[in-house]
């Protein structure tokens, strides 16, 4: 079967388990679970003979050779063992559900998903089509799931201003799905981009580093990073379930490209690990912030500029207040004039994000050295 002809089956079945109450994002993490399993499976066969930790109570033959409630039942234990797991393994599966009620529906995908040779696709079609999942369930409103989906062409527009370079490390501190690893490795990889063999072993394992509260989100984000040849089946996960604010940054980053969640000061919409929200005003009691604050904007700006490296660069996406307020807005503002270089205001058409009337920008600055000196010369807008 040829790649389109792969996506368009694997999208009607999504339409079918949809006439179910099975909306994108259920489907995406039932098809994330699933195809890890495969995939694993593949990589244990002829010719890798990868061990994949994987048990064998729990592993795609004991899937498949069942069907009807005995499935669903194994498929619930698969997903409670697997998320018990250390690495990778216990990252992608961690409070893993079940989400399809029919185990007739749940069985036909299991088989259309052991169909397919998924490693002989390649990395452009496997990517393409998880990609395309996201974006769907970016656009599905009742989902939500537009929060943690930050278009592909202004992500682009982000990297192809900042030029990444080979053998440097990329951090985001609000990553949702993975979309600015992506860019980043796409550049990377572009036609006539020649990467030696430390570069190319650099960029698969020790380039990328995130954060993700939510843990299904979590989820979709290795997956989408695994599917493009980013970590390693057995290896650590790049991308820590944490809220990157509670504490200072323990390492510092080349570049740090982010869109981090929009809230409003003083009454936070704040996001568990579930993904269920509370409504609170929050603050972080941090020394290496200019400003105690509860805008949570104002938050991650501070977090960013403490991630760089003294020759490091951000790229960031803010929504309008944190230009104009005044009070600890202000302050913050004219700390980071005095000790970064903010290049470049790139002011964004209302409508470019999921969330209706957003009115955003991108913030380009370069870190410099701490030497009292002023290093904002001039912003271009």
């Amino acid at each position: 079967m040829n790649a389109s002809t792969l996506v368009q089956k694997i999208w009607n079945f999504c339409h079918t388990l949809r006439d179910d109450g099975v909306g994108y994002g259920d489907y995406l993490e039932q098809l994330t679970t699933l195809l890890f399993l495969k995939l694993a499976h593949e990589y244990s066969q002829e010719p890798y003979n990868r061990d994949t930790h994987i048990p064998k109570s729990c592993d795609w033959s004991s899937l498949r050779g069942k069907a009807g409630e005995p499935l669903e039942a194994h498929y619930l234990k698969v997903l409670h063992r697997l998320g018990e797991e250390p690495g990778m393994l216990g990252a992608i599966f961690f409070k893993a559900q079940n989400k399809i009620q029919d185990p007739a529906k749940l069985a036909r995908l299991v088989q259309m998903i052991d169909a397919e040779d998924w490693i002989s696709l390649g990395v452009d079609t496997k990517g393409e089509l998880y990609e395309g999942l996201l974006q769907k369930n970016a656009e599905d409103t009742k989902s939500g799931a537009g929060q943690y989906f930050t278009p592909r062409p202004l992500i682009r527009a982000m990297v192809e201003c900042v030029q990444p370079q080979p053998g440097k490390t990329i951090a985001d501190p609000a990553c949702g799905t993975g979309g600015f690893f992506l860019g980043a490795y796409a550049w990377l990889t572009r036609a006539g981009a020649m990467l030696d063999k430390r570069q190319k072993t650099f960029l698969h394992r020790e380039t990328f580093f995130g954060n993700e509260i939510v843990a299904a989100t979590r989820r979709l984000c290795l997956m989408n990073l695994f599917l493009h040849n980013i970590g390693d089946l057995d290896g650590e996960p790049t991308v820590e379930r944490a809220d990157a604010l509670i504490a200072e940054p323990q390492r510092s980053f080349d570049y740090v490209l982010a869109n981090p969640p929009f809230g409003k000061k003083s009454s936070m919409t704040i996001t568990n690990e579930d993904g269920e929200e509370d409504r609170d005003a929050l603050t972080y009691e941090r020394q290496d912030f200019w400003q105690t604050t509860s805008n949570k904007q104002l938050n991650f700006l501070q977090h960013i500029v403490s991630m760089l490296k003294t020759t490091g660069q951000a790229a960031v996406v803010l929504p309008d207040n944190v230009l104009f307020e005044g009070g600890a807005g202000e302050r913050i503002r004219r700390k980071l004039l005095e000790t970064c270089d903010v290049h470049t205001l790139l002011r964004l058409p209302t409508g470019i994000f999921y969330a209706q009337g957003v009115k955003a920008n991108v913030l380009f600055f370069d870190a410099k050295p701490k030497d009292g000196k002023v290093h904002t010369q001039g912003v271009w807008i």
